[in-house]
């Protein structure tokens, strides 16, 4: 068992763990911005919205992420970039990358906001309209708000959900963490390495996300 591959092919690994933790933000902040809208759209009374937004997340959700990949990566940019920009190159696998995460975790993160906004009670809209405001201007100042506090943990155990899904990114040639170990266990038959300073690194982020990151937002955010 030779260590020495880990140092050989260390350039690799440190692209590996800042494309890791630059596709999860990303990913996470996408998700979060379409989660709102698409779980207020699941919400709505018109079913012009509502049925699109309830298609979109039982698909995302029922599908396994690794299929997604491939289908994106392989044959949905592909084709919108050959209809649009014929003469562009291709993005790379990086961009799908980040296509993809982001699009699944809008899904979970839709029902996620769903869940938050139905837990508030009904009558902070009822008094909200009681003193004159829409019922956008309710959900923007009111509603919203007290539903980010309670949903803060889910949305902590989706920012580290995605952190490790990302790692099916591989399977496209994204320079992430997974890829590293892959291909470092491809190019040199040492396979346990490359593997356990994944694994290692994996558990590292996510000890910082759960332990720092969510409860730190977690003490500063809820109401004492």
């Amino acid at each position: 068992m030779d260590w020495g591959v880990v140092y050989e092919y260390r350039e690799l690994l440190y692209r590996g763990v800042l494309n890791t933790i630059l596709l999860t933000t990303v990913a996470t902040v996408c998700g979060t911005i379409m989660g709102l809208f698409i779980g207020l759209g699941k919400m709505s009374k018109n079913p012009v919205l509502r049925v699109p937004a309830s298609i979109y997340v039982e698909v995302f959700r029922g599908t396994p992420m690794f299929v997604q990949i491939l289908l994106i990566h392989f044959s949905l940019i592909p084709a919108i970039w050959r209809t649009f920009f014929p003469d562009a190159d291709i993005p790379t696998a990086l961009f799908s990358g980040f296509v993809a995460l982001s699009l699944n975790a809008a899904a979970y993160i839709a029902e996620i906001f769903r869940a938050g906004i139905q837990s508030v009670d009904p009558g902070q809209m009822e008094a909200a309209r009681s003193l004159g405001m829409t019922r956008g201007m309710a959900m923007r100042i009111i509603i919203i708000p007290q539903a980010f506090l309670r949903m803060l943990p889910a949305l902590g155990n989706e920012f580290i959900a995605l952190l490790k899904d990302s790692s099916l990114l591989a399977v496209i040639a994204t320079e992430e963490l997974g890829y590293f170990a892959f291909s470092v266990a491809k190019n040199t038959f040492e396979k346990l390495p490359p593997y356990l300073t994944a694994a290692a690194i994996y558990l590292v982020l996510t000890l910082f996300l759960s332990r720092v990151v969510v409860r730190g937002l977690e003490k500063r955010y809820t109401p004492k």
